[in-house]
């Protein structure tokens, strides 16, 4: 039960509240929206950045609740940071411009019967597309190759080459996709109970916790990058966990991993060698939660599928994401924010709204931040039902159920069923601000937003700056919570 003050009078109430019941809701929390102003969008992008900020905040006040023994401590979200922090919580110290995310071959592109997007950010992907493109060394070349397609038999041709491409369908398309209904018709957070087995979450076995740091012993252990998982496991350092994330060796990510990086140790280890799989066995005997974003299949084919994990772990908090969903035919496709939003009529929808020819996504890739704190709040919530209940879980999110949540705020009326347009009120600059946070690493000195989210008061804590993939030894360093 929620007691929800929303200073802001838009939508994010509303879309807590779904929220909170796709997680099966739990003890009363004071929950209090902050005024703020709104992206500019098509869809309540600033709603959605609220409400799933405030999920997150709602899911560790359980938390502590239930380990003291008392109420749920209030949460407040500051409307306009968590606007800033769908995008980017960090900038150059001096004032420089960030570096662009994007690989630049990445983009919309014209098929002979609509607009296709590629996405080119990981070497293997770009050679994937431009394979099927005849080997395009430029962006006047991949424009050119592109006409001469069908954006559906594009799409799958990259798709099949083992690159990540989508082609842009309105709302009532993907509707009538076969995926579409497949994804309509999953719950937001789809939670399945497993038996922790003997001894090993009875109740009682876990102490208290400690307000200011209320997931300190809390092990995470993290497969996940680029956007949604980091974001998760991002979230659960702040409030203390400690997060181990594994990488292949010699991984490299964009210009934004330290965005994405704070409080977390970061080892390299390959999983396809036996000496690997032996070293992460050892892990995840001792982890509490495990977050991964890999392709649905992919960590089977590596061994650790869900039995084999529940069997090294009986009480592990399992939290999966993917990008278009659990039960349709595309569970195990690559996708990526700009992706979903492309195949599910966010970007048509977003042309409409904007009265332009082209794609237009939001303004953020809300999709991954979203459910990057969807994510999070999944994973305290099976650790609070693994210390009251005695019951081990897992949780399934994706990027495009998670755009259903969205396209049900849609305010333009035209384009997917809303009311009429109206302009919203921007957002404050919050990079003024006089509490930014300086942070020093390996990409420099970098300037961090104070916390959108505060618990009891408390804001989000890291113990450490971000710091470079492959950096740190695979081992845990400090006791499990609970041992």
């Amino acid at each position: 039960m929620l007691d929800v003050i929303d200073h802001a009078g838009a939508e994010a109430a509303t879309m807590l509240a779904e929220i909170d019941a796709a997680l099966g809701g739990g003890a009363r929390v004071s929950t209090q929206l902050g005024p703020g102003g709104s992206l500019a969008s098509a869809f309540g992008v600033s709603d959605l950045a609220q409400a799933s900020l405030a999920a997150a905040g709602v899911a560790l006040a359980r938390w502590i609740g239930a380990s003291a023994g008392a109420g749920a401590p209030a949460v407040e979200v500051d409307r306009d940071l968590a606007s800033a922090w769908f995008g980017s919580s960090i900038r150059p110290a001096d004032g420089s411009s960030p570096a662009s995310p994007w690989d630049p071959l990445a983009g919309d592109y014209l098929a002979a019967d609509g607009w296709l997007r590629l996405h080119t950010n990981a070497a293997h992907h770009r050679e994937a597309a431009l394979r099927v493109l005849g080997h395009p060394r430029t962006r006047d070349g991949v424009t050119e190759a592109v006409r001469t397609w069908r954006a559906d038999a594009l799409e799958e041709a990259v798709v099949a080459a083992g690159g990540a491409a989508a082609r842009m369908r309105t709302v009532a398309q993907w509707r009538a996709h076969p995926v579409g209904r497949a994804i309509s018709s999953e719950p937001l957070i789809m939670m399945t109970r497993a038996d922790a087995g003997p001894g090993e979450s009875a109740p009682g076995r876990y102490g208290d916790v400690n307000p200011d740091m209320p997931l300190r012993g809390v092990r995470v252990l993290d497969l996940t990058r680029i956007i949604a998982g980091p974001v998760a496991t991002r979230t659960l350092a702040g409030w203390g966990a400690e997060v181990l994330r594994i990488d292949p060796p010699g991984w490299t990510e964009g210009a934004g991993v330290a965005d994405l990086l704070p409080g977390k140790r970061c080892a390299a280890l390959d999983l396809r060698t036996s000496a690997g799989r032996a070293t992460f066995r050892t892990l995840l005997a001792g982890a509490d939660v495990l977050v991964h974003g890999l392709r649905a299949d992919a960590l089977d084919r590596l061994g650790f599928d869900a039995a084999t994990r529940r069997a090294l772990q009986p009480d592990l908090v399992d939290v999966g994401l993917n990008a278009y969903g659990w039960t349709g035919p595309w569970r195990e496709r690559r996708g990526f924010d700009s992706l979903v939003q492309m195949s599910c009529g966010i970007a048509a929808a977003g042309a409409v709204w904007a009265n332009r020819e082209t794609p237009t996504p939001l303004p953020v890739q809300a999709l991954d931040h979203a459910t990057g704190y969807l994510l999070a709040a999944a994973a305290l919530t099976g650790l609070r039902l693994r210390r009251v209940e005695a019951c081990a879980s897992s949780w399934r999110l994706s990027l495009a159920r998670t755009a259903e949540l969205l396209l049900a705020h849609c305010s333009v009326d035209r384009a997917c069923g809303g009311g009429p347009a109206g302009a919203p009120t921007p957002t404050a600059d919050v990079w003024t601000r006089p509490d930014l946070a300086l942070e020093v690493t390996p990409w420099g000195a970098l300037r961090r937003l104070p916390s959108p989210v505060r618990v009891g008061g408390r804001p989000w804590r890291w113990s450490s700056p971000a710091g470079a993939p492959g950096a740190d030894p695979p081992a845990w360093r400090t006791a499990r919570f609970g041992a």
